[in-house]
């Protein structure tokens, strides 16, 4: 999907800003489901970004003091494994393949790390995600520091690479924007076809079934994370994860799902009646919630920070909920008081990119960082009534409502990628109709 020409340009980036540094990334760890079966795999975001080499038990040092600046270490070629569980690179794949100027297997990390060490005053490496990945660079530096007697430098400072690599992922280029609008197509393929085919007596399980059919047909890879597919009073909750109800007439069904492609997430929540029609409270507290999406993405442009995007939100929720008679005023004490987080305990938007609350920061010197073009992020407010609110009336008892959208920052304002998927009363009541 991306040629390795761009991993390489995105390798040169990052060793532009090391000087006199190493950076070390490791792979994400193979995982058990249970007993010796592994969770599907999927590679570490960082160390994808930066080779799109998706095997475990890898190893990137990208190196500002080192001949060879950038070196990935590899499970080598092994055919009695690879008739188990599939082809490896092994190191020339490493080099053809996926382009690294150097390679080597991986169980030579551990005596190769000192020489790329040597001479750095800084390491970039992520501490305290794996013991035993830290207990390899701490015992690497000791075994460097020797070195230093004969006039060699050893890194005296640890640095999550995430100052370097992180904000240079947070900005998406042409490329990756392909790769997430295409994840957002396949997307809203299959909100379409959840629309159009629940129905009262199903499972919330079946509808599930179809979006994650909808999805690989569609060629994504896998959910870019788990579904939640709420009916009733299961849309109520913030991570609902069962999806095990069978839906009534009436309800409202309330789905959170997104596929990924390329390694690029889509987020979309969209919430519709299940019967075909929305009841006349679900389409009061529905209208609020569009309104108030509506008035966060008018919010998104350069310059403008999440803070305000949120407060846009907030603003016409409470509103809403004020003139409705679930929440008392006045509105601006409402929102001081924060009395609308009964209902809406959640804020309005995260970065979206390769994870679904993607990197990058959210401050900068203590204060909320101004957005900038080519800045993805979701857009999502909601209310959720609890079915258990015996003070309000009985008919917004157990109405949860989200409505989400992946909105990305352009020079003049901002797109809504997924825009075609169908939000307004009108067009949500159609979808559901098909």
């Amino acid at each position: 999907m991306i040629d390795k020409s761009v991993f390489a340009e995105r390798r040169a980036r990052v060793l532009e800003r090391l000087g006199r540094a190493v950076m070390v990334l490791f792979a994400a760890p193979a995982a058990l489901r249970n007993n010796d079966v592994e969770h599907e795999y999927r590679q570490d975001s960082d160390l994808y970004y930066l080779t799109g080499f998706d095997e475990p038990d890898a190893v990137l040092v990208l190196s500002g003091v080192h001949e060879e600046r950038a070196t990935l270490f590899v499970r080598p070629r092994d055919p009695e494994r690879e008739q188990w569980d599939g082809a490896r690179a092994g190191v020339d794949g490493a080099r053809g393949e996926h382009g690294l100027p150097a390679a080597y297997p991986v169980s030579e990390l551990d005596a190769r790390l000192p020489d790329y060490l040597g001479g750095a005053t800084r390491l970039y490496y992520r501490l305290g995600r794996s013991r035993a990945e830290d207990d390899r660079m701490l015992a690497a530096i000791d075994r460097t520091r020797p070195r230093a007697r004969r006039g060699v430098d050893v890194p005296s400072e640890i640095v999550d690479p995430a100052d370097v690599l992180h904000e240079l992922r947070w900005q998406k280029s042409e490329g990756e924007l392909a790769l997430l609008r295409r994840a957002i197509e396949i997307t809203a393929e299959g909100h379409v076809a959840a629309m159009a085919a629940a129905r009262p007596g199903q499972a919330e399980f079946e509808v599930e079934a179809l979006l994650r059919g909808a999805f690989r047909r569609g060629g994504s890879e896998r959910m870019a994370y788990a579904p939640i597919v709420g009916s009733g009073a299961n849309a109520t909750v913030l991570h609902y994860r069962k999806n095990d109800r069978t839906m009534q007439e009436g309800d409202l069904l309330l789905i959170d799902a997104g596929a990924e492609y390329g390694y690029y997430a889509a987020d979309v929540t969209r919430t519709f009646p299940v019967g075909g029609r929305f009841s006349a409270a679900q389409r009061e507290l529905y209208s609020v919630v569009l309104a108030a999406q509506e008035a966060s993405i008018a919010a998104v442009r350069p310059g403008a920070t999440l803070d305000e995007v949120h407060a846009a939100s907030v603003r016409v929720l409470t509103e809403g909920l004020v003139a409705l008679g679930l929440l008392s005023g006045p509105l601006d004490d409402a929102i001081s008081s924060e009395r609308y987080r009964r209902f809406y305990m959640h804020r309005t938007s995260h970065w979206l990119g390769m994870d679904v609350h993607d990197v990058g920061r959210y401050f900068l010197d203590g204060r909320p960082r101004p957005l900038e073009p080519g800045a993805v992020l979701t857009v999502e407010p909601g209310l959720y009534i609890p079915a258990i609110a015996d003070d309000l009336p009985a008919d917004y008892r157990g109405i949860g409502i989200r409505i989400e959208d992946d909105v990305l920052v352009t020079p003049g304002g901002h797109d809504v990628l997924s825009a075609a998927i169908p939000k307004q009363v009108a067009d949500v009541e159609g979808a559901c109709r098909r």
